[in-house]
C-alpha cells in the first residue's frame, strides 16, 4: 500500500510541476538587412599612364569590428561600390569569405596606394585564407570580375577621399 501511495504522490507532483511550467511560443528573430553606406569615393588609375580605370563609391572598414565583419551577411553590392579596409600599419593580411554571400575580387594595396596583389573570384562562404603577397595597408573588395573588366594590374594606383561627416 505504501508503494501505491508513494507512486501516486510522485505522479501527482510530476503532474503539478509539469502543469505549472509555462509553455512559450518560439519567437522568430528578424534581422535588418545590412546595407551599403557611402563613406567616400575611390579612383583606380593605370600606373604607367595615370589613365582613370574606374571610380567607386566606398564604404570604409577601419575599426576592429568593421574589418572583421567586412561584407559578411550582405546579399549583394552594386557594380560601382566597394569596401575599403584601412589598417593602422602595413603588414601581411589574409581575408576569407566566411558568411559572405557573393563572390568578390580582393585587391591588396600597399602604404603608397599601389596595388600589390589581386585575388580574383573569391567564392562565397569559403573559409580558406586568401593572403596578401606583400605587406599592405589597404584592401579593396569589389564584385568578382571587375578587376578583369578594368584590366587592373599590380602597380596600378588608387586615390580615395572620405566624405565629410556632418
Amino acid at each position: 500500500m505504501k508503494r501505491v501511495f508513494y507512486f501516486l504522490l510522485i505522479f501527482t507532483a510530476v503532474l503539478f510541476i509539469s502543469g505549472s511550467c509555462k509553455q512559450e511560443a518560439k519567437k522568430s528573430v528578424s534581422t535588418t538587412p545590412v546595407t551599403f553606406t557611402k563613406e567616400g569615393t575611390l579612383s583606380l588609375y593605370r600606373a604607367e599612364s595615370d589613365t582613370l580605370l574606374t571610380e567607386l563609391d566606398i564604404e570604409i572598414a577601419e575599426s576592429d569590428y568593421e574589418t572583421q565583419t567586412g561584407l559578411m551577411y550582405r546579399e549583394s553590392m552594386e557594380q560601382n561600390q566597394g569596401m575599403l579596409f584601412i589598417f593602422p600599419e602595413e603588414a601581411y593580411h589574409s581575408f576569407y569569405m566566411k558568411n559572405t554571400r557573393f563572390p568578390l575580387d580582393i585587391i591588396y594595396i600597399d602604404k603608397d596606394l599601389m596595388v600589390t596583389s589581386i585575388v580574383k573570384n573569391a567564392q562565397p562562404m569559403n573559409e580558406a585564407g586568401l593572403p596578401s603577397e606583400n605587406p599592405v595597408m589597404y584592401v579593396l573588395e569589389v564584385n568578382a570580375g571587375l578587376t578583369d573588366r578594368w584590366q587592373l594590374e599590380n602597380g596600378d594606383k588608387i586615390v580615395f577621399q572620405r566624405l565629410i561627416s556632418d
